[in-house]
């Protein structure tokens, strides 16, 4: 297997390598026909390839060496007021010398940055427009102050589709000779959520494991009990099988290394796909939100988790 990620060696290169983003794909590539653009504000889930896409502009409005005229921090490291005033100020003001007369920067994960700094760089981006071009990159964009918002064209980036993601996996697993069952990729898919990075790399992790890649592979590898394990968990306790049940659990947590919050979260998912009457599930639902703040204040997670397979019998013997 290859050493580099293979979020890195299979990102889209130039604007039209970019998918299930089509609206702000034809946003972009205008700005690159016309040789201009306006700040802008990329604001989505992650792994739905905001960073991607200002890269891509970046090396359509610039070409191969693109990096001459692009700089990229990451706010979450380097989000104090100092920074505004010295490595963004200083690239900035410095005048571009090739055909497009700006430079453009990226501030990657912009919503971490303080509020001062973010007051700071609202003055920034005034002086400095004829010079630079800001691409803030957020997950939230309520997070980053309406001046700076006021200022930019604003790109809402939403989950990619479960048959791109797929789609590219399966090319991925073509090009590094990955042999992959079709369950495991609808598994990979279903577990990254519309996150593409988080679906390359739990495929990357599976794959390092040197044989063909099946759902049990994904499952351990991103630390996941299988859904029907938490299924089978569940009616036990509704059977009124509270040792079984709880036995299982601890199985669980034992084999998969499962935190108390993330089995919690599971079983929340899990719950709605039950059989069972709806005054069911929303007394299992009121006690899960009980169990999970316990776990989240402190609690020992296995008595809270035996607690709510207690409570899950309880239910259970009322029907």
């Amino acid at each position: 297997m290859s050493e580099i990620m293979w979020t890195e060696k299979y990102r889209p290169r130039t604007l039209s390598e970019i998918v299930n983003q089509d609206e702000i794909k034809a946003r972009l590539q205008v700005f690159v026909k016309n040789k201009n653009m306006p700040h802008c504000l990329f604001a989505g889930p992650p792994g739905t390839g905001k960073t991607t896409a200002a890269l891509c502009l970046a090396h359509d409005l610039y070409g191969e060496n693109y990096h001459e005229y692009f700089l990229e921090l990451n706010a979450s490291d380097e989000r104090g007021i100092n920074v505004v005033r010295e490595t963004i100020k200083d690239f900035a003001r410095a005048r571009s010398f090739g055909d497009i007369p700006f430079k453009i920067l990226v501030l990657d994960e912009a919503d971490n940055m303080t509020s001062d700094a973010q007051q700071a760089l609202r003055r920034t981006m005034e002086l400095f427009t004829e010079t630079c071009r800001f691409i803030l990159i957020c997950n939230y964009s309520g997070k980053i102050i309406e001046p700076i918002q006021s200022r930019c064209a604003i790109f809402r980036f939403t989950p990619l589709k479960d048959e791109d993601i797929k789609a590219r996996l399966r090319y991925i697993a073509e090009q590094e000779k990955v042999k992959i069952t079709e369950d495991a990729l609808d598994t990979i898919v279903q577990l990254a959520e519309g996150d593409m990075r988080k679906a390359i790399n739990l495929l990357q992790g599976t794959a390092s494991l040197g044989k063909k890649v099946t759902p049990e592979d994904v499952y351990a590898v991103l630390g996941r009990v299988r859904p029907e394990d938490v299924s089978q968990m569940i009616h036990l306790a509704l059977d009124g099988k509270f040792e079984e049940a709880r036995r299982m659990l601890r199985n669980m947590m034992l084999r998969y290394g499962i935190s108390g919050i993330d089995l919690v979260r599971q079983i929340h998912q899990e719950i709605f796909r039950l059989d069972v009457p709806e005054t069911m599930k929303v007394a299992i639902a009121d006690a899960l939100g009980e169990v999970d703040f316990r776990i989240s204040q402190g609690a020992n997670e296995e008595i809270q988790l035996s607690y709510l397979l207690a409570r899950i019998c309880a239910l259970g013997a009322t029907t």
